[in-house]
């Protein structure tokens, strides 16, 4: 905990870190905000999710778009601006749902929310590199901000539970709003984001001026993170059926997600606090080795011991396989952007990032779809087994792609440091800066890439 410690007793690293905490509360907040208020006023469901499935898409269409802008203009001429209008169309939300509006009115509105949602995380790793250059804790940041998200979606939920108490349902959705307004703006205002610049795209034939999407290192993490994002999706059907079906108690579902969530984010402080030998690509098998075990335990769990136990003994039994299943997800996810920011032309991280982004939106959507089949089918378990074979491609993935990351570096600067241009492809030459893609320091020299033939 000391290199946590060490980082957040900087101002310059607390204040902006701080911010984005808040600015990122609405990730998770927005969407069950949305499908309770328009199903307590309109008595439906199938409206209500249209309604959040117009944000969510829109979310995943124009992050990439938004991280490009991050890269091309700063992030406060980005940031103010998305927070103002994604804010205020929340809020016009909330209150055309309690005045009546028609349901396309709603649609749009959300939809238009959902376009101009502040991309915070790409943003804030961008930031953390101004604020700590190429220093030794720039990986235990990366790892802390990591677990914050994870917090975040248990944090978040919990409060908009909390005022949905004491409040009428249109007050949690307007708090949102707020949190995400105020938030974003305070981020954006901080030096660290105001401090932050894109590195300057090579002219000529470099490689620097390759966009993300045709970098084959990147497509590689991101065909990874939709596998793994599937079973996320699957996951997330899984435990919420099973404490309907199973369990047979809506409470248990908020004790299991807590016990998923408490693993990951176990997972990620312990990983971030750690200096590893290992290179990165060689750990993301491992990482995601644990979580496919994980899952298949579940499987075998639900098909055939836990219907055999008293109710009281079941949720004892699967707290604590959730909670060690859990820890891999985080380091995972760390593992996968730093990939991603290895591997990426260093003049357009916050896109990469964006991608990386939407990728694991679409796949957890895809997964949540197809998971609802299978537990309609043959209930949680067999959901548990598709969520472990999701993961179990992102494992194979991972390994077939091991010397495609080991080498795609070769064309870019190290992107974990300050920014920097990138280098022309060529031979690499030792400079002092991060680690890349393969855990390796460039002060180490550089690695020698077997030659064909």
């Amino acid at each position: 905990m000391s290199r946590y410690l060490r980082i957040l007793r900087r101002p310059a690293a607390l204040v902006p870190f701080s911010a984005a905490v808040f600015a990122r509360l609405p990730i998770s907040m927005v969407p069950l905000g949305m499908v309770l208020l328009v199903q307590q006023v309109r008595g439906t469901y199938t409206i209500a999710g249209l309604v959040t499935a117009a944000f969510a898409l829109a979310t995943s269409l124009s992050a990439p778009a938004l991280g490009r802008a991050l890269d091309t203009f700063g992030q406060p001429r980005v940031l103010l601006p998305a927070a103002l209008i994604s804010s205020g169309m929340i809020a016009a939300l909330a209150v055309a749902t309690v005045r009546g509006a028609t349901d396309p009115v709603l649609v749009a509105l959300s939809a238009g929310s959902g376009l101009s949602f502040p991309v915070i995380t790409p943003a804030m790793r961008g930031a953390w590199r101004v604020v700590l250059g190429a220093d030794g804790d720039l990986a235990a940041a990366y790892a802390m901000d990591a677990v914050a998200v994870e917090a975040i979606f248990v944090g978040g939920p919990l409060l908009l539970s909390g005022l949905l108490v004491v409040a009428p349902p249109v007050v949690p959705l307007l708090v949102t709003a707020v949190l995400l307004c105020l938030g974003t703006v305070a981020y954006a205002l901080t030096p660290a984001a105001r401090g932050w610049s894109a590195s300057p795209a090579l002219r000529g034939d470099g490689r620097a001026n390759t966009a993300p999407l045709r970098s084959r290192g990147v497509l590689s993490v991101l065909a990874v993170s939709a596998a793994m994002a599937v079973g996320f999706g699957h996951l997330d059907v899984s435990i919420a059926a099973t404490a309907r079906t199973v369990l047979h108690s809506r409470s248990g579902v908020g004790l299991l997600f807590a016990a998923i969530a408490g693993g990951s984010v176990t997972g990620g402080l312990w990983y971030g606090a750690r200096s590893w030998r290992r290179p990165e690509r060689r750990r993301l098998p491992v990482a995601l080795g644990g979580f496919t075990l994980g899952l298949s335990v579940l499987a075998v769990l639900l098909f055939l011991v836990v219907d055999a136990l008293p109710r009281d003994a079941r949720l004892a039994v699967l707290l604590p396989v959730l909670f060690v299943t859990g820890v891999s997800i985080a380091p995972a996810l760390i593992i996968q952007q730093a990939l991603v920011d290895a591997l990426a032309p260093a003049h357009r991280l916050g896109e990469a990032q964006a991608w990386l982004n939407t990728g694991l939106t679409g796949g957890a959507a895809a997964g949540i779809a197809l998971g609802g089949v299978l537990v309609d089918v043959a209930g949680p378990g067999l959901s548990f087994t598709g969520a472990a074979m999701a993961v179990a491609v992102a494992v194979v993935v991972s390994l077939a792609v091991q010397r495609r990351w080991a080498t795609a570096r070769l064309g870019f600067a190290p992107a974990g440091g300050a920014p920097g241009g990138p280098c022309p492809a060529g031979p690499r030459v030792p400079q002092p800066g991060p680690r890349g893609p393969d855990g390796r320091s460039h002060e180490d020299g550089p690695e020698e890439v077997p030659r064909a033939g």
